[in-house]
This record gives structure tokens, C-alpha cells and sequence, in this order.
């Protein structure tokens, strides 16, 4: 048996849990630059705020119902999930963290426990300890349990918990569930089951095998066997590491000169060292890219993008924003006011791999001596960070001013900047 636990409404639940005035208020968390909406509280579903859409087409309606807006506070976010998670592991011997608000949990060996009264303990807990509310799903596979946490967020008569494990309550379930909602089932594949007059979850699970396998391939196979309570997806304990990681961001306004851009990119590359090094991994080949608007006059748009092996596999930041800002150099065009630009680092592999010496210099000594000295050099960097926050020794090019993504709405970071921390007065 699978547990699913979802943080309901995740950011938004986060702001709430800092600042109880916006309890029973409608409140919208907004992406990078403050552009659409990411999060919405029910009570801003209910006004009619859909998910995606950009915030300043909504300007009326978000002041006629006075909306609280925020600007997204990953900061904020990462640091609640990794406390609800901690809390989590206390109810299981395994869980896979799914995403930052979602949590399998393995409840195989729990027959004997009132699987009720339990999910409900969990929710308490998590309450209790973070201030975040969360829905609890049980069914005998991870799809299963994944459609038992959709009733109980969507039917608040549930209490926030639904276990669905007797062949009735499978069947109610999948009767009431339309085949867009299945895990795993995307929007070509609805639209293609719809066409085929299967529109539920219970039609697709009772749908001829092997016209699923033709037309769904061993994907809608697997979907189809979770649905009639064969486990085809074990828990992830172990995540596989990245085959890519990319780091980009739309700028707060139009970025012109040449140092400007450099200065994001370096930035950019920074980050995408420092994941590397989280996931123990290195990198051999790096893509910078850079735009101008895509709603600019046709002369005005430009879209410049290189790629540049790196002989030796490396998460040095320093070697990384160096091969970054030479690709920039060739894609650099003046004239043009950039909107966003990025970075991303493939060819990824483990820190545990040998690895074959290049005989070529590349503006660096390629000896094992002289990468150990910058793997040290990087640890102390990454500790250094670590104790009095990020950014707090970093290369010099990367500087954020300028051109940084618009935030006009961000909340404090009451978890992770000393600064910022309530003070609560007698």
C-alpha cells in the first residue's frame, strides 16, 4: 500500500503560516518577474484566477476582491518543504519526495493499523510542526493513492484524508475520475481516450489491453495495470542523478550593454556549479543562451545560442563561468535589448567516474594535483555559503543588480536570513 501526501495550495500556504491575516483571503504567489499566477488559494479560484494566467489582466478583479499578491519566495518554499518532509519520514520506513509539496509514502506491512486514524495523525503533525495543511491519499499502488489524495482535496466532507483499497470504493473512484486527471495521463493521450468514448478512469481501466498498449505504448500499459491494483512503480529512494541542469531567468527590464548580460550569465553559471556539486556530478559540456523579446518588431528579436565542450568533466564554478562568458562573447550583438537568458550544463556524469585527462590546455593546468586544489577550493566556498547564506563569496562577475527579475511583492525569508526572522514582543 502507497500514501500520497500533497501540501494543499503549497505556496500560498506557506505566506499564510507567516502572516495569519490572509487566512480566508484570496492570495496569489506570481512567477519570476512577477508575470502569471502560480498559486492561487481556493478563495482566489473561486473569484474566477486561473492558473497561468498573466496577473496584469486580472488587475480589476484582484482589487475589487482585494487579492493579497506575492512575488514567489523560493527561499521560503524550499526551506517549509524540506520541513515537512522531515516530518513525513517519521510516519514510514521509506518515502520518495515526489516534488517539493508532494510525498509517497510505502505503507506495505500496515494492515493491522486503523489507516484512518493514522492518515489524520499525519496531517496533525504536519500541522502542528510547519503550520502547513496537507491531503492524504492510501491505495494499493502510487496511481491509486495519487487519485485517493484528488478526492480527498476535492470533497471537503472527506476531512482532507481518502483510502480507496476495497474493489467498490476503486470503482466509485475510478467512475467519478475523468481520464485527464489520471497520473500519468497527459493532454494528447485525454484527448485521444475522449475520442475513443473512454472519458473516465474506470472506462481506461476496463479499456482491451493491448489497444492501449498500440495506441499508449508501455506507458498507458503501466497506467492501466496501477489502475487495476498492479503495482508497476515502486518507490524512487534514490533519485537518478540529472542528465541536465539549466538555470535561466527573464530579466526585470531590458538588458543592453554587454556587462550587464555577462554579469546574468556568470550568475547563471554559478548556479548551475553549485547544483552540480549538490548532486556530486560534473559537467563536459556547457550552453549559454540569450533573447530579445519575442514581441519586439521583427528587426528587434534575436534569439543567439553556442554550446562548448569542456576537455575535463568539472563543477568548478570558476572554470564554468569562464567557458560561459567566452560562449557569450560569440552571441553577443549589439543593439538588442535582451529579456532573458540562461545556462545549462550536459553531458553529465559522476564525480565517482574515471575519467580520461585531456591532453589539451584549455586555459588551465589539467592535472589531477590542480583539479583536487579547486575541488578543496570549492567545498570551502560551498560551507562558507552554507553557514551565512548564498552569494556570500562568490566570483565577481556574478553580480545580480540590474538586471535581477522583477520582485516587487516578495515576502521575507523567515526561515533562512537571520534578518528576517520574527520578533515576537511581550
Amino acid at each position: 500500500m502507497y500514501a500520497l501526501v500533497d501540501c494543499n495550495n503549497f505556496y500560498v500556504s506557506c505566506e499564510r503560516v507567516f502572516n495569519p491575516a490572509l487566512r480566508d483571503r484570496p492570495v496569489v504567489v506570481l512567477s519570476n518577474n512577477d508575470g502569471c499566477f502560480i498559486a492561487r488559494s481556493e478563495e482566489a479560484k473561486a473569484i474566477g484566477l486561473n492558473m497561468g494566467a498573466p496577473a496584469f489582466k486580472s488587475r480589476e478583479l484582484l482589487r475589487e476582491h482585494h487579492v493579497a499578491v506575492y512575488s514567489a519566495n523560493f527561499a521560503l518554499y524550499g526551506d517549509m518543504s524540506a520541513r515537512v518532509m522531515k516530518t513525513l519520514d517519521d510516519f514510514a520506513p521509506d518515502i520518495e519526495i515526489y516534488s517539493i509539496d508532494e510525498c509517497f509514502l510505502d505503507f506495505s506491512g500496515f494492515g493491522r493499523f486503523d489507516l484512518e486514524k493514522y492518515a489524520h495523525e499525519i496531517r496533525r503533525k504536519v500541522r502542528r510542526n510547519t503550520g502547513i495543511p496537507v491531503s492524504v491519499g492510501i491505495g494499493a499502488t502510487k496511481t491509486l493513492a495519487k487519485a485517493a489524495n484528488r478526492m480527498a482535496k476535492k470533497n471537503p466532507a472527506l476531512g482532507g484524508v481518502s483510502i480507496i483499497l476495497s474493489q467498490p470504493q476503486v470503482h466509485a473512484a475510478l467512475e467519478a475520475m475523468a481520464v485527464e486527471h489520471i497520473w500519468g495521463i497527459g493532454r494528447q493521450y485525454a484527448a485521444l481516450l475522449h475520442n475513443h468514448y473512454i472519458h473516465t478512469a474506470l472506462d481506461f481501466a476496463s479499456a482491451p489491453v493491448p489497444w492501449v498498449q498500440k495506441n499508449l505504448h508501455i506507458t498507458g500499459v503501466r497506467v492501466q495495470e496501477e489502475l487495476n491494483g498492479q503495482s508497476c512503480l515502486p518507490l524512487e529512494l534514490v533519485r537518478s542523478p540529472k542528465q541536465t541542469i539549466c538555470t535561466s531567468r527573464s530579466f526585470g527590464r531590458a538588458v543592453t550593454s554587454r556587462e550587464e548580460l555577462q554579469h546574468a550569465v556568470a550568475h547563471f553559471a554559478s548556479r548551475c556549479a553549485f547544483k552540480l556539486r549538490t548532486e556530486g556530478s560534473r559537467a563536459s559540456l556547457i550552453t549559454v543562451f540569450a533573447s530579445a523579446s519575442s514581441y519586439a518588431d521583427r528587426e528587434q528579436r534575436y534569439r543567439g545560442t553556442q554550446s562548448v565542450s569542456i576537455p575535463e568533466a568539472s563543477s568548478d564554478t570558476m572554470l564554468l563561468v569562464k567557458v560561459a562568458e567566452r560562449a557569450l562573447e560569440s552571441i553577443y550583438r549589439e543593439g538588442y535589448q535582451y529579456k532573458k537568458a540562461g545556462v545549462m550544463v550536459s553531458a553529465i556524469g559522476s564525480n565517482c567516474e574515471p575519467e580520461q585527462l585531456s591532453l589539451l590546455l584549455f586555459d588551465t593546468d589539467p592535472s589531477p594535483a590542480k583539479q583536487e586544489r579547486a575541488g578543496q577550493l570549492m567545498q570551502a566556498v560551498d560551507a562558507l555559503n552554507a553557514r551565512y547564506g548564498t552569494g556570500t563569496l562568490r566570483v565577481a562577475s556574478d553580480n545580480v543588480s540590474g538586471w535581477k527579475s522583477r520582485q516587487e511583492r516578495l515576502s521575507p525569508r523567515y526561515t533562512t536570513r537571520w534578518s528576517d526572522i520574527l520578533e515576537v514582543k511581550a
